[in-house]
């Protein structure tokens, strides 16, 4: 009996304890959870609006794309370049045109290095280019090439280059490991005698150099109407040069080549 009437006890305190809940309490709980929801619902539809207008704003007019300015272009074709441009914003207007496409793209033209693409808000574009330069002239069975400091070929030779007064033969195309080595080497060795040439006036004589065999250059000069191959002093170019042409001097029609890679230059005439 005893037991009966400790848990009817028992049922009575939890009883008391959950009416003894403040009600103005529940109700504030309850004010908040649904103020917590207004204000949620508010935000989003105020983040509703703001990106229906950021759209609207976007496609509008207002940031067509009316003026593309290109900047450090020298050989580069401007005309591909603005071009490019066009294809990566015209559509889209220029706030949400496509940067990173647009400088991937420019930078696959010929003798461009790297460009920067920027925004010129509103309404344009800004494209900056960082140009590879030639420092020799390839001569390959398709034509004369432009070729940059790191062996690139950048395109056909269309018009006299006076910095580059000859063209060099030799040039390793192939897939070998040490071609792009040895291409680097012919290059080195081309400045090298475009520099000590041109220092001594002889630069213009030279029609061509042939630097297949590295260690044993030569060059082709011309005399008397005919041309004369030039094995030449890798170490004394500009000397073992004038040597050979103050020797040919008046005898081009006689000889075949000149050997000046020794102390002498030593003539090889035709055979008659």
């Amino acid at each position: 009996m005893a037991k009966g009437k400790k848990s009817k006890s028992s049922r009575t305190k939890k009883k008391a304890r959950r009416s003894n809940v403040d009600p103005q309490l529940s109700e504030s709980i309850g004010k908040a959870i649904v103020g917590t929801v207004v204000v949620l619902l508010l935000l989003a539809g105020i983040g509703f609006l703001a990106f229906n207008a950021y759209r609207s704003a976007v496609n509008s007019s207002f940031f067509d794309l009316k003026a593309v300015k290109i900047v450090g272009t020298d050989r580069s074709s401007e005309e591909d370049i603005r071009r490019i441009v066009l294809a990566g914003s015209e559509k889209t207007g220029v706030w949400e045109s496509d940067i990173a496409g647009i400088r991937q793209k420019i930078e696959t033209l010929p003798f461009v290095r790297s460009a920067s693409v920027s925004l010129a808000l509103p309404s344009g574009i800004r494209v900056e280019v960082v140009e590879r330069v030639p420092v020799a002239i390839v001569r390959l069975d398709n034509g004369d090439q432009l070729v940059d400091d790191s062996g690139m070929l950048l395109a056909p030779v269309t018009k006299p280059e006076p910095n580059l007064p000859f063209a060099m033969r030799g040039w390793d195309r192939s897939k070998s490991p040490n071609a792009l080595e040895d291409n680097l080497s012919r290059i080195k060795l081309y400045k090298k005698m475009v520099e000590d040439w041109t220092d001594f006036g002889l630069a213009t004589r030279v029609k061509e150099v042939n630097l297949a065999n590295l260690r044993e250059p030569n060059a082709v000069i011309e005399d008397s109407g005919r041309p004369i191959n030039v094995f030449l002093a890798k170490d004394n170019l500009a000397k073992s040069l004038k040597a050979a042409l103050e020797a040919v001097a008046g005898k081009g029609e006689k000889v075949q080549a000149v050997n000046a890679a020794g102390i002498y230059p030593i003539l090889e005439y035709l055979n008659n």
